[in-house]
């Protein structure tokens, strides 16, 4: 028999109302709509399955204090994170939302009404001490981030009636409810099931972990990954899946099996490892592994842990008899080289000889193709990575130029252009400025709003392209620090970003300028031209990767200090 949900009852909000739905879904046409957020959609589904039970709505401001507070609903169940419906002043007045009105929540990515809410209140939050007692206050924290600038300012509870559950077209035969995954350890005979959570990719010291954790208790591993919203600059889910499929044979005797978690993390330790508890126990786990430092989101800008190592295992074993699932420690694991497997570090007396990959290595040796060698992790698992990770010489990067009209930074974009095109190995695109003014931004002016939007579509559309393994070389005028930051920070999602500052000085432009268009912008023909009546940010030192000046030296040089720096992080190397 499987572990009972949390607070007695499942609350599978889409079984229950299942005779009322088409009723519903006629109501939900005539409603106010509240189009939900990638993560506003993984609570709302991880409400409506139950596995955010005894939830059975947002939160209302009583349940919302007692969890910031005391980590309790107000009806007493324990409960540690604020599950909240934030939104905007403005929306709330459009909508007409108040105590006792009927909404409709709707899934942003297909417009389908996923159920109807009927608010019990609204109310504003007060998110100094949300993030306080929640997250511990550190600024640096992910969490706390999100809170003060992405959140709403009001948050609205209310109780749903679920209409539909949220559609996935991405591994459905692994998307388990509650009810289904506990129907499925019943169909098993699993009556005692370790549940393992991670946002990472599993290697052979995991399985072993996970194994020997399952033995000791003579019960079955649960792989258990979100596949929600995790830590910024995670390995993205559709790879770790494909990791966890290869992995899954090697677990002995049909010892493990694999689910999805579309849950959005917050990286909160403490509070997070017992709602993590809670939502494993609500999908049928009977035991739960928390590791050291359990959903920490790591260091601060001052480089210290924003949580200590095991606070995490404290708080989970403080609420271990309420909680009702048994929380096993995760072990650090260690290499045995002379004996070829794997013990915990703690037993391992310290004349033994030792081996780790860290994840930093692990990366590094991704990026450059170097030896990840058996003991570590499984070839299959092994492959899996190398595809999704390929060396640096078939990343893909960008170079963004930024300068004055007539600085040279065109010439030397086509010039480079022409070069990484002769050498091969990858595809090239140019994103000459004019260009993309014309085919992208042709209904854009000048003003700063509108270039800071300009840079924009630069920056998306070369991430996509770095990320499908492209070199892009892109020269617009850039003026602003801010827009030229925001597009380095969506390119780094996927590779490289080198600035380029073509640091030519505006009395050289000007004065080469065989257009003339310099001499119509100081007669006023042409207004909010840059260096003329439009201000240039030039980069800092530290902002800019590479700095040239064309009134010192000529293009073929700029460019060769440009292939200069991308050989020598590798991205050109030959195989």
């Amino acid at each position: 028999m499987a572990n009972p949900p949390h607070g007695g009852v499942l609350k599978d909000l889409v079984a229950r109302d299942a005779p009322r739905r088409k009723e519903l879904s006629a109501e939900a046409e005539k409603l106010q709509a509240v189009v939900l957020n990638d993560r506003q959609l993984c609570d709302m589904e991880l409400i409506l399955n139950g596995g955010f039970s005894p939830l059975e709505g947002f939160m209302s401001e009583k349940d919302y204090n007692g969890v910031v507070e005391k980590n309790r609903l107000a009806d007493g169940n324990l409960f540690s994170m604020p599950i909240c419906l934030d939104l905007g002043e403005e929306e709330i007045k459009e909508l007409g939302i108040k105590p006792g009105a009927r909404i409709t929540l709707r899934d942003s990515r297909d417009d389908r009404n996923l159920g109807i809410m009927t608010v019990e209140d609204v109310y504003k939050p007060d998110k100094k001490n949300e993030a306080e007692k929640v997250f511990g206050g550190d600024p640096d924290h992910p969490a706390v981030k999100f809170l003060f600038n992405q959140t709403g300012e009001y948050y609205v509870g209310g109780k749903i009636e679920a209409i539909d559950r949220l559609m996935h077209y991405d591994y459905v035969a692994l998307r388990y409810t509650p009810a289904e995954l506990r129907l499925h350890f019943d169909k098993l005979g699993w009556s005692r099931v370790v549940a393992f959570q991670t946002r990472n990719p599993m290697h052979r010291a995991h399985r072993e972990l996970t194994v020997r954790a399952a033995r000791s208790r003579q019960a079955n591993v649960l792989i258990h990954p979100v596949v929600g919203m995790t830590k910024p600059g995670d390995i993205d889910h559709f790879t770790r899946v494909r990791v966890y499929q290869a992995l899954l044979p090697r677990y002995p005797n049909g010892m493990a099996a694999l689910a999805l978690l579309p849950l959005a993390m917050r990286m909160g330790g403490p509070r997070e490892a017992i709602w993590h508890a809670i939502i494993r126990k609500n999908y049928g786990a009977t035991h739960f592994i928390v590791g050291r430092d359990h959903a920490g989101p790591g260091k601060n800008s001052k480089g210290d842990e924003i949580y200590g190592p095991y606070d995490a295992q404290y708080a989970v074993e403080k609420y271990r008899e309420e909680l009702g699932i048994e929380v096993v420690p995760f072990q650090q694991m260690t290499y045995l080289p002379d004996s070829d497997e794997y013990k915990p570090k703690d037993e391992v007396p310290k004349e033994i000889k030792t081996a780790d990959i860290s994840g930093t290595e692990l990366r590094r040796r991704l990026r450059t193709g170097g030896d990840i060698p058996e003991w570590f992790s499984y070839p299959e698992v092994v492959r899996v990575l190398r595809e999704s990770h390929p060396p640096r010489n078939k990343q893909g990067f960008t170079v963004f130029l930024t300068g004055f009209t007539n600085s040279g930074k065109d010439a030397i974009a086509r010039a480079l252009n022409v070069t990484l095109n002769q050498q091969g190995g990858r595809s090239v695109t140019l994103l000459l400025g004019e260009t993309v003014r014309s085919e992208l931004s042709s209904e854009l002016g000048f003003s700063q709003e509108d270039r800071n939007r300009n840079i924009a579509r630069i920056g998306f559309v070369a991430s996509e392209l770095t990320k499908a393994g492209s070199a892009v070389i892109a020269a617009p005028i850039a003026p602003f620090e801010k827009s030229r930051l925001a597009a380095r920070e969506i390119v780094e999602k996927y590779g490289s970003f080198y600035l380029v500052h073509v640091a030519t000085p505006l009395e050289f432009c000007e004065k080469t300028d065989k257009r003339g268009i310099y001499a119509k912008a100081r007669k006023g023909e042409i207004k909010g031209f840059t260096g003329v009546d439009d201000p240039y940010e030039a980069p800092s030192g530290k902002e800019a990767n590479l700095v040239i000046d064309l009134s010192k030296e000529n293009v073929r040089t700029a460019v060769h200090q440009i292939v200069l720096m991308l050989e020598s992080d590798g991205l050109l190397d030959q195989l």
